[in-house]
């Protein structure tokens, strides 16, 4: 009889510790899936404010770093039209891989900008006050390889 407490006693520690691997394992990954969505709905609800010359809407996206440099989102909107047009006048857009740092996250999107040239964008994101803000985009030209 003394065999088996031990074996139920084995059993229920073992399941105990399967249930709590498990429960760690599946808690962490929506967390990741989240930070993706989450990320890319930011980027998206900017370029399409952007697209629709809705200033007031890209602004919400923009971190505060971002807002103390350019003040207003007039100012904001005017900048990114005419400096970063594959941006602001996007075609197509692909999500790429994102980079976490300590601090914020880099997401990679592959743009078409309105002149069909294709860009790699850098977004720096950060998170503040529970929702992820644009701090920064980088643009370079695609690789297209072969």
């Amino acid at each position: 009889m003394g065999f088996n407490i031990v074996n139920i006693k084995t059993g229920v520690i073992l399941t105990l510790t399967m249930a709590l691997v498990f429960a760690l394992s599946w808690s962490s990954r929506p967390l990741a899936d989240d930070a993706d969505a989450d990320i890319q709905d930011a980027i998206l609800s900017q370029i399409e404010a952007f697209a629709n010359d809705d200033e007031v809407q890209a602004w919400e996206y923009a971190s505060e770093g971002i807002k103390r440099r350019f003040g207003t989102s007039e100012g904001f909107l005017a900048m990114v039209r005419e400096a970063y047009p594959a941006v602001h006048s996007a075609t197509a857009i692909e999500f790429a891989q994102r980079v976490p740092h300590d601090g914020f996250d880099i997401q990679v999107v592959r743009l078409q900008g309105p002149e069909g040239k294709r860009w790699d964008a850098y977004y720096r994101m950060e998170m503040t006050d529970g929702a992820w803000k644009i701090a920064g985009v980088r643009l370079q030209p695609a690789d297209l390889g072969i």
